[in-house]
């Protein structure tokens, strides 16, 4: 019961932090919003899955195997939807491909199942909490965009949600 009270908690910052009246514009014939909807219910369930079928594979083996995985579905359904790829880039696009290719995908991925090792996929599935935040902040840092109270509300809000599933500050307060 602690942890669904904390993921409400942390669901609600999360949309009041983006902004409770994005809810109120879904439209199920959006298909950006669906695949939003379908990417995160899939992430939500990757941590279970990892857990259950990948936790016996070192961190490097289930990361390379994701990665090589989804390749192998993205690639094609890319040159299906976009055509065929063309290699002729400016330097700042094979610039940004490398970092998203490194950085962004190997390298996070690397971390996901090493934190999926360590603390298991509850502890993981708290980090996803954090990614609207992330968003958020960066926006206002990189892109200059305005920071609403709103956003500070929200991100309140997430702290406390995340608390209370991490549940051990609660049991040092409880500790005379």
């Amino acid at each position: 019961a602690r942890k669904a009270i904390g993921v409400t908690i942390g669901f609600f910052g999360v949309a009041t932090a983006i902004g409770l009246s994005s809810l109120a514009q879904f439209d199920l014939r959006s298909l950006g919003q669906l695949a939003v909807i379908g990417g995160t219910i899939s992430y939500a369930l990757a941590g279970v899955w990892a857990r259950k079928t990948l936790s016996h594979l070192p961190p490097q083996i289930a990361a390379a195997g994701m990665v090589t995985g989804a390749s192998l579905v993205m690639i094609p359904m890319a040159w299906v939807v976009e055509g065929p790829i063309s290699l002729a880039l400016e330097p700042r696009t094979w610039v940004a491909i490398g970092y998203y290719a490194v950085a962004a995908t190997a390298v996070a991925y690397l971390l996901y199942y090493r934190v999926l090792q360590l603390a298991g996929s509850g502890n993981l599935m708290l980090c996803t909490l954090t990614i609207a935040p992330v968003a958020i902040v960066l926006g206002a840092v990189v892109l200059e965009e305005a920071l609403p109270l709103r956003a500070y509300a929200g991100f309140v809000l997430l702290a406390i949600g995340l608390i209370i599933i991490d549940g051990r500050l609660i049991a040092r307060l409880k500790r005379p």
